[in-house]
This record gives structure tokens, C-alpha cells and sequence, in this order.
């Protein structure tokens, strides 16, 4: 009888120490998760700040009567994509991340091009509104960044709890997938080629 209690006893000790530690796995794999997904939306608001900067840069540009239009058509028609293209953040796949990231690639490009083509218009570049929201949206774009990294370091951390051994074993029970990481856009890594023309 004494070794059937001492048996129940252990196995009851046994019971809850795992039930305890599957619940603390759980709680710190919902956290990290949420602090995931709330650093994406981080993101996402950086990047929605760009995009009203950039309407109102668009709306001040247009105010030059001769500036080129196909340029600036390039730079709305790629911001009606980049606003178009949301991620629900409890779908963060690599695939909903490199179609996010092309969308707005595809903006910085645009926007690239017109901040070039501006050069050609002093009047302009001396528009003390256009050089505000140029300021503006060189804060942003260093917004955006931060804000990027910080979004990757909270995955990182949800990451490595969720597949670090033993942990692992119950991310699978629990449904916690692995989340997507933002990527440098291709060829990123490749250095442009700069060229001064000193004539």
C-alpha cells in the first residue's frame, strides 16, 4: 500500500512539474509571438508614414508646371502597389514577406528616380516645403530601418524559443511555426556603381 502511494505521489509530482513547464513554454512562446507581430505592425506604420510623406512630396511636385510627368506618374503608380500590398501579421510567410518587400521596392526605386530628377529643378529643390518633406522622409526611410531590425530581433527571440530542443517538441504541439524574417532586397549586397562627373 505505502509503495502505490509513494508511486502516486511521484507520478503526481511528475505530472505537474511537465504541465508546468508546457504551460511556461506556451505563456513565453504567446508573448514572444505578440511582441513579433507588434513589431511588424511597427513596420508597417513606418512605412505608412513614407507613404503619406510621399503624397504630399507628389502633391508638391506637381506644383512645377514643366516637371517630367512620366516620372512622377512612376512614383504614384508605385505607391497605389506599395499600399495595396498588406501582410495580416499572423501570416508573416516568406512569401507574403518577399511580396510585401517587391511592393515597396518598387516605391523606393520610384522615389529614387524622382529625388535624381529633381536636381534638374532649382526651383524646386529651393521650395522650402519640398525640402522639409525631403528631410522627412530621409527620417523615415532611417525609421523604417530601425524599425525592420527591431521586427527581425523580436522573430529571432520567438525563433530560438520555439526550436531550441526541448521546447520544440511542444511548438509543433501547440501550432508555433517558425516566422519569416525581413530580407534585404536582391542584390542588396552588391555595391552601386558611383560615378562623378567633375566637369
Amino acid at each position: 500500500m505505502k509503495k502505490g502511494l509513494i508511486v502516486l505521489i511521484v507520478l503526481g509530482v511528475l505530472a505537474f512539474v511537465l504541465y508546468d513547464w508546457a504551460v511556461g513554454f506556451n505563456n513565453t512562446a504567446v508573448t514572444l509571438e505578440a511582441d513579433a507581430k507588434t513589431a511588424w505592425s511597427n513596420v508597417e506604420s513606418a512605412y505608412q508614414r513614407r507613404n503619406d510623406l510621399i503624397g504630399n512630396l507628389v502633391k508638391t511636385v506637381q506644383g512645377a508646371a514643366d516637371f517630367e510627368k512620366g516620372t512622377l506618374k512612376e512614383v504614384i503608380e508605385a505607391r497605389a502597389k506599395a499600399t495595396a500590398t498588406n501582410i495580416d501579421a499572423n501570416n508573416l510567410t516568406p512569401e507574403t514577406m518577399a511580396q510585401f518587400q517587391k511592393a515597396q521596392s518598387g516605391l523606393t526605386g520610384a522615389l529614387s528616380k524622382l529625388m535624381v530628377v529633381v536636381e534638374r529643378y532649382p526651383d524646386l529643390k529651393a521650395n522650402q516645403n519640398f525640402l522639409e518633406l525631403q528631410s522627412q522622409l530621409e527620417g523615415t526611410e532611417n525609421r523604417i530601418n530601425v524599425e525592420r531590425n527591431r521586427f527581425n530581433q523580436k522573430v529571432n527571440e520567438y525563433d530560438i524559443h520555439t526550436t531550441k530542443f526541448p521546447g520544440k517538441l511542444l511548438a509543433g504541439l501547440f501550432g508555433f511555426k517558425e516566422m519569416a524574417r525581413y530580407k534585404a532586397d536582391a542584390g542588396s549586397e552588391d555595391a552601386p556603381d558611383v560615378e562623378f562627373d567633375f566637369n
